[in-house]
């Protein structure tokens, strides 16, 4: 089998020791991507290896909406041998041992070491550049051993999630967007869902406007496997912000350059004002406001420190990025559906 969606990045296309054993509706895998033999790859998991590598042993298994990524020239995300993700989970430019089990929405950050033999529990955030040690059970945000796996418990956790995998809910209608959004193919958006120009939703994102509207502002970006559920007045994000991989969010608002961290939980009715800096794995509680020009981190929430100009800087900079990968990747999909295209067999009568 091959991902719903395969796409070369910078000139390198991904590679595989041996054909997946199964790939999932809207699966992703791009650029610098070597995976090993028996991969899984679940609905709308994405692998991204641009601007760095991605490199998975034998036997991965990597759950719905799990993403694996890297941090643009300076960290690649390496996976030993069979390596189980659940689902909702981001690896992020990071180090991972063999036969690890990492469950469902847990958030791995940058530099990170994780060794052989760990369980990561379901929910916790591990910290950039934290080391997890072998054959311990980790836990938390930030994630810290608690105790010593139990005889045969990595085994039994890591089929537990294999067994009980379950699919999205099903995927909406295609959208014709203008010709500066950039929209994955392998992204959902249903109901009344408005981008302005140069926004760009990635790789497995699922926006589903129920009663209230989307509204993604101008330069905006949502990266991989964001799920964007509205059920009352409906969500805007505004211009030049960024979500990061795997955020979830409902009705409520995100101000103009602000950055929502990886893995990050807004509940309903949470205002995050301009130029606010959202840790990875932050919980809001309902209709929490977030103050403008802040860190925020914890769960639930807290302001934690003073934007520098540093942190404003980098944010400004993923921007710009992510505004960069957008018009790549349209192009690279225009590419390949014309490829496509002139690959079909000619209809009846033409």
């Amino acid at each position: 089998m091959t991902p719903d969606l395969l796409l070369p990045f910078a000139g390198t296309a991904p590679d595989f020791a041996t054909p997946p054993l199964w790939c999932g509706r809207g699966s992703t895998v791009i650029g610098r991507t070597t995976l090993g033999a028996e991969a899984w790859l679940g609905d709308e998991a994405v692998i991204r290896g641009d601007g760095h590598d991605v490199i998975a042993g034998d036997r991965l298994w990597l759950g719905a909406r799990a993403t694996l990524h890297i941090a643009q020239d300076m960290y690649p995300c390496i996976l030993g041998d069979r390596v189980t993700v659940g689902r909702d989970a981001c690896v992020h430019a990071c180090t991972v041992g063999d036969d690890c089990v990492i469950e469902d929405d847990v958030v791995v950050l940058d530099g990170t070491v994780v060794e052989d033999g760990v369980l990561v529990e379901a929910g916790s955030t591990v910290f950039p550049r934290s080391v997890l040690p072998a054959g311990f059970v980790c836990a938390g945000s930030p994630a810290v051993p608690v105790r010593r796996l139990a005889p045969g418990e990595l085994a039994a956790r890591a089929a537990r999630l294999r067994e009980t995998a379950s699919p999205p809910p099903p995927p909406g209608d295609p959208r014709d967007d203008p010709a500066s959004v950039f929209v994955a193919r392998t992204a959902r958006l249903r109901g009344a869902v408005r981008l302005e120009a140069g926004a760009s939703i990635f790789f497995g994102c699922d926006l589903a406007a129920g009663a209230g509207p989307i509204a993604v502002g101008a330069n905006a970006n949502v990266q991989d496997n964001c799920a964007l559920h509205t059920a009352g007045a409906g969500l805007e994000i505004a211009r030049d912000t960024t979500l990061g991989h795997n955020v979830r969010a409902a009705d409520g608002r995100i101000g103009p350059r602000s950055l929502v961290g990886i893995g990050s939980r807004l509940a309903p009715g949470t205002v995050v004002e301009e130029d606010v800096l959202v840790a990875a794995g932050t919980v809001t509680q309902p209709g929490q406001r977030l103050e403008t020009g802040w860190l925020w981190g914890g769960r639930p929430a807290r302001a934690l420190a003073r934007l520098d100009e540093g942190k404003r800087e980098m944010m400004r900079r993923i921007v710009q990025q992510y505004a960069g990968y957008g018009r790549a990747y349209r192009k690279a999909q225009d590419s390949l559906a014309k490829a496509q295209d002139s690959l079909a067999p000619d209809r009846p009568g033409s």
